[in-house]
């Protein structure tokens, strides 16, 4: 025991000593010339450098606190972040092909990338039990093509890709669960003719064109996604969604622009107004009326028109242009930000209530009741410019990104003032704190995603990465301790505590998994006519069989086993001029399928470092000409 602590002790010595280390080597390389750079003091190395320095590294041998999962933006993918290190641990591919784990190759994947050959990944969403992130799932919107994505966190694989989901364009409000992973709600970005395919000019947007809310119903056994029901919608643009919790449960809320109901020169039109909507719909009323059968088939998808249901859908005022609207952690508020204005406005949901039990409206819109504005705001906050999208610790304190300000604002939720603000480099647009949008955020740390870099790292050309900066949330003022590059374009993020996801290293043995060989005697090449189907075994550094020969012109189903069931040992597989290219994980069996449209001679070999033997993991396929 004795020798125990005293390994402990040195452990901990060695790694503030090396901390200090990297302080020191930071500050003392950087020129005072550069723009915002820092440059030790003659006494030495500033004491928020070497606070930052502790702070962010994480020593080898040990792991992150948290993991940060980033949406990618036009990339398809999501990146995933260590947290403090802000180390990238791993680049999911979504939407996007991506020949480093063959994802796109394969036949599941090409299943399930279907006709699309991108996508625009834009909110990661963790699953939720009673309000708290629970680490079984992640899913993501494509905001390209209406199509949502399931991410399993105990392989971080993609195994689910969902749509187009019927009559949404452009799922832009969308990906936010309710409590308990019952749904998630998708809502239009763009207003358009539904079903679709279904035309009609621009003169007739107000009368034909539809917003939609979707609720993709999420199975709690394997988180299949499906269409529960949707819901019509006036044809106005619905940015960010959030779901009520606590006293909230069973309601989401969205922000609408474009209440003009303009189609062209946006930028101009839909800003005429003083104010847009926060659109408050009562989620279980509208599941109701779908069992209740009030619904009629658009596009395949059962299409509730709230007309129907009275009282499930009101209008709550809110600052024009609102680019999201957040929940707070007791349900008891939600807050809506209009970028156009300087301020975020809270909401109370008791308050909003009584509007609706006693009828206090201001009007109606497109036969919605307009609850009373001044009895449901509770506070303006005046934050700063550009308001975007708040978030939470677990003091009682909120966040708000200031886009045109380059800044966050930290303000309270008790007395609705602004208690501090930092800098960011450039343009914040989403924040994300440790589990920040559950029931209980820890409040230990906040990342600022960045829109724009420009003179923050070594230049790479005209094409800037985008910045994220993490934010130390422990003492009563806001301190950025790191800066960390990222691929364009991080649109929102959520961070999870690393103990709640569990993975798993290697895939069992499974004798009925389709295609699987766990042993050289039952790898073969079987021929049925002009089908051929390859069982391949490969194991460190061999393929079995390591000669295939076909004919030209066969269709070709291929299977390949990592029948090394070892953590980390993985095989690739790629054939040369056949653009066919793939990784098996230890125990996994992939499959491929393509058509021998060339004779000849082609090598394939391990595309994957496995052995010291690597090199000689390679084998031929022999293709006979037609004639």
């Amino acid at each position: 025991m004795h020798k125990i602590k005293l390994k402990t002790l040195f452990v901990a010595v060695a790694g503030l000593f090396v901390g200090l280390l990297l302080a020191y080597s930071i500050s003392s390389q950087i020129s005072p010339t550069t723009t915002g750079g820092l440059k030790a003091s003659k006494e030495g190395v500033s004491e928020d450098l070497i606070d930052a320095a502790l702070k962010t590294y994480v020593p080898p041998g040990q792991l992150d606190e948290y993991y940060l999962f980033a949406s990618g933006g036009h990339s398809g993918q999501l990146f995933v972040y260590g947290v403090p290190s802000m180390r990238r641990i791993r680049s999911i591919p979504v939407f996007n092909k991506e020949s480093a784990v063959g994802y796109g190759w394969t036949t599941e994947s090409k299943e399930m990338l279907g006709d699309f050959a991108w996508g625009d990944a834009h909110h990661p969403a963790l699953s939720e039990t009673k309000g708290d992130y629970d680490g079984r799932w992640l899913f993501m919107n494509d905001n390209a093509n209406s199509r949502v994505a399931r991410v399993n966190l105990d392989s971080f694989t993609t195994q689910q890709i969902f749509g187009p989901v019927p009559n949404v364009y452009g799922p832009h409000g969308s990906v936010f669960l309710t409590p308990n992973s019952e749904y998630f709600m998708m809502a239009s970005r763009f207003a358009g003719p539904i079903p679709y395919g279904t035309y009609s000019e621009l003169d007739n947007f107000k009368e034909d064109y539809k917003g939609v809310m979707a609720a993709i119903a999420i199975d709690p056994k394997d988180g299949e996604m499906s269409v529960g029901w949707e819901v019509l919608l006036p044809p106005w643009s619905y940015d960010l969604s959030d779901a009520g919790k606590g006293v909230s449960d069973g309601w989401c809320f969205l922000t609408t622009y474009n209440t003009e109901e303009a189609y062209h020169l946006l930028e101009v039109e839909s800003s005429q107004r003083e104010r847009d909507y926060i659109m408050a719909i009562n989620w279980k009323m509208l599941e109701q009326a779908a069992k209740d059968g009030k619904v009629k088939d658009i596009g395949g998808a059962k299409v509730i028109d709230p007309m129907d249901v009275p009282g499930s859908v009101y209008l709550v005022p809110c600052a024009k242009s609102p680019h999201g609207v957040d929940v707070t952690p007791d349900g008891k508020y939600f807050i809506g930000n209009g970028k156009l204005a300087p301020t975020v406005t809270v909401f109370s949901f008791e308050n909003f209530m009584e509007c609706v039990n006693t009828k206090d409206f201001q009007g109606e819109e497109r036969g919605f009741p307009i609850v009373n504005y001044e009895k449901t705001r509770v506070a303006e906050v005046e934050v700063g410019l550009g308001p975007l999208h708040t978030q939470f610790d677990d003091k009682g304190n909120a966040y708000t990104s200031l886009f045109v300000e380059s800044a966050v604002a930290k303000w309270s939720l008790t007395d609705f003032k602004v208690t501090d603000k930092t800098q960011v480099h450039y343009c914040p647009g989403h924040l994300a704190s440790a589990e920040g949008d559950t029931v209980n955020p820890d409040g230990k740390y906040l990342v600022s995603l960045n829109k724009l870099a420009k003179d923050k790292y070594l230049s790479v050309g005209p094409s800037h990465p985008e910045s994220m900066q993490l934010i130390d949330l422990t003492s009563s003022k806001m301190k950025v301790l790191y800066d960390s590059p990222t691929d364009p374009e991080p649109h929102f993020a959520q961070m999870i505590k690393a103990d709640k996801i569990k993975t798993f290293e290697v895939y069992p043995k499974d004798e009925a998994r389709e295609g699987a060989v766990y042993a050289k005697e039952d790898a073969k090449v079987v021929r049925d006519g002009n089908n051929v189907t390859v069982y391949m075994m490969a194991f460190r550094s061999r393929y079995y069989p390591d000669a295939v020969e076909i004919n030209e012109g066969d269709h070709v189903t291929w299977y390949i086993t990592n029948t090394d069931f070892d953590e980390d040992i993985t095989h690739g597989f790629g054939i040369m001029f056949y653009d066919i290219n793939c990784e098996s994980q230890p125990g996994q069996t992939q499959k491929l399928e393509f058509v021998a449209d060339k004779a000849g001679v082609y090598p394939y070999y391990c595309t994957n470092f496995c052995s010291a033997l690597h090199q000689e993991m390679q084998g031929y396929l022999l293709i006979k000409p037609k004639s």
